[in-house]
């Protein structure tokens, strides 16, 4: 039975479906957007949004608890400095996920996922304030 088991197996090992988040979580920080299946998008977002809470506390033992879950540290450097402070007034909902159609080999249903914000307009934003 599956009691109070929250989450999809994605057709994955555990070990293999959390290096796959990890890696999409990664690259959502990195780029601001992606496009990968729905069922993906739905699954990176239970595992990020928890991340960015945690970059919203901003102490020495959030970030150690983010770097159990994500162990690349310029990517939970980029959360606790530059993407948590966008969303410091936001209770929660950080990503939007929005369906895209069909892929053309396998017919999946596909949706492009990225952050509620634009992270790449406040970064342009912030380096011209810091050059006048």
């Amino acid at each position: 039975m599956r009691h109070r088991k929250s989450g999809k197996r994605l057709g994955k090992s555990t070990s293999h479906r959390y290096s796959m988040l990890r890696s999409m979580a990664s690259s959502l920080v990195e780029y601001g957007r992606i496009e990968t299946t729905v069922d993906r998008a739905k699954a990176l977002r239970q595992f990020l949004e928890p991340l960015i809470t945690l970059g919203k506390k901003g102490d020495l033992s959030a970030r150690r608890l983010a770097l159990r879950r994500l162990p690349n540290k310029k990517t939970v450097h980029k959360i606790f400095d530059e993407v948590s402070p966008m969303f410091q007034n936001r209770p929660g909902g950080y990503t939007r996920i929005l369906k895209t159609g069909f892929r053309q080999g396998d017919n999946a249903n596909t949706a492009i996922i990225e952050f509620v914000e634009d992270i790449s307009a406040d970064k342009e934003q912030s380096s011209a304030d810091k050059s006048e």
